[in-house]
């Protein structure tokens, strides 16, 4: 029996926060494909693997329906001791075990179950650059322009077993504050940016787009996510740079934000990055075998499906036409230094992958053959074509 804790623990112990890490960790995840007969291609990305192995039906002039599993071996920094795995109960506890590295490891058992079924082309894409702060240039986006996107996506950030179909777009900024320079003895007589800085984000905090609230979502997320001023500290600082990071709502623009902050007086907005907000119909077939396949591998689960407060890579299958959803097992404290996923989920999370590849092709053949794709909006809202809206929610999580 394929074990996925031990892989979970075995990836857990790379520090994939470090560029030779994630190499040597992908080289594990290839090896331990390989030797268990699975082909696997390796791209480079920036010096980085990018891993892609494939599975199912390859049969010259037949059409199949291929779904991808989406993972990445890379993590945010951590403690040492975090990169020593630990079980606990039902806990597996390290960096990365609930992002996302348990996730990625079922994926990988999911992929050797359904080797030999005959209907779906299943695509295990595992990229390292998911975490990456330079979000105009993922490895992603790159597999999905060679063609390797497939019809439908499934990425495993941690979704505690519900499906992620909606997320929250990107406005991420750089700003700079103008104050006046003074000698530090007399304080009064300057304006320190540093100070105002602090002043101008609780401004964009109390703007108008910050009040306003989704059916998913009840508020945009603002983070102030670095700083930086002064030369000397003699000095009054007279100019402040400041990151600020806004999650904004399907629904709303992204430019009106801007507009809004360009308002507050002694700033300069010198450079944004924008990300679309994503959604994907609770309708669309791809997204009902997924929930019924949930259903059925975990009865006592109420399956919802739920708003991401952080973006991912799906949006780079989206933004391309194709419907990507974000699921993943149960745990908690991705990015903090109590990280854990559930053992038992990491279980049932695969099995969940397995059943939705084999009952895929009757969820298809229930549809015309475009339904699968017109229940994609990017930047707006999906059609809302399935049971009620009471089950949708928003859940924390994500990243970018």
């Amino acid at each position: 029996m394929l074990d996925e804790l031990t892989l979970a623990e075995r990836l857990i112990s790379y520090d994939t926060s470090r560029p030779e890490e994630i190499v040597a960790a992908a080289g594990f995840v290839k090896g331990w494909l390989e030797s268990r007969d699975i082909e696997v291609r390796h791209h480079d990305h920036n010096g980085l693997p990018v891993l892609v192995a494939e599975v199912g039906p390859s049969d010259e002039g037949q059409e199949y329906p291929c779904v991808v599993f989406h993972g990445h071996l890379d993590v945010v920094p951590g403690r040492p001791e975090q990169f020593d795995p630990r079980v606990d109960g039902d806990r597996l506890i390290g960096r990365g075990a609930y992002d996302m590295k348990g996730g990625l490891s079922a994926m990988m058992c999911a992929l050797k179950d359904v080797e030999t079924q005959g209907r779906v082309r299943v695509r295990l894409v595992c990229v390292p650059d998911e975490e990456s702060e330079d979000i105009s240039d993922r490895s992603t986006d790159a597999v999905v322009a060679r063609g390797l996107g497939g019809d439908f996506a499934i990425t495993g950030e941690p979704t505690n077993l519900h499906i992620g179909v909606e997320a929250k777009g990107v406005l991420a900024m750089l700003i700079e504050v103008h104050g006046r320079a003074a000698h530090s003895s007399t304080p009064w007589l300057g304006d320190n940016a540093v100070l105002k800085a602090i002043d101008v984000f609780r401004a964009i905090e109390s703007l108008p787009f910050s009040r306003e609230s989704s059916e998913v979502f009840d508020r945009p997320s603002i983070n102030l996510g670095r700083i930086e001023g002064g030369d000397a500290i003699n000095k009054v600082p007279d100019e402040c740079q400041m990151s600020v990071d806004i999650r904004f709502l399907p629904g709303q623009d992204p430019e009106a934000i801007l507009e809004q902050i360009a308002r507050i007086p002694s700033i300069d907005v010198t450079r944004t990055f924008i990300f679309p907000p994503v959604s994907v119909a609770r309708g669309n077939p791809y997204v009902q075998a997924l929930r019924d396949a949930v259903t059925r591998s975990i009865p006592d689960k109420e399956v919802l499906s739920v708003g991401r407060d952080g973006a991912s890579d799906a949006v780079a299958f989206m933004a391309a036409g194709i419907p990507a959803v974000e699921f993943g097992p149960d745990g908690a404290g991705h990015h903090g230094p109590d990280e854990w996923v559930s053992v038992s989920s990491m279980t049932r999370y695969r099995r969940s992958l397995v059943g939705f590849v084999r009952t895929l092709p009757m969820w298809l053949e229930r549809t015309a053959p475009d339904a699968a794709r017109d229940a994609i909006v990017v930047d707006g809202v999906g059609r809302d074509d399935d049971d009620s809206r009471s089950s949708l929610k928003a859940i924390d999580g994500g990243r970018v």
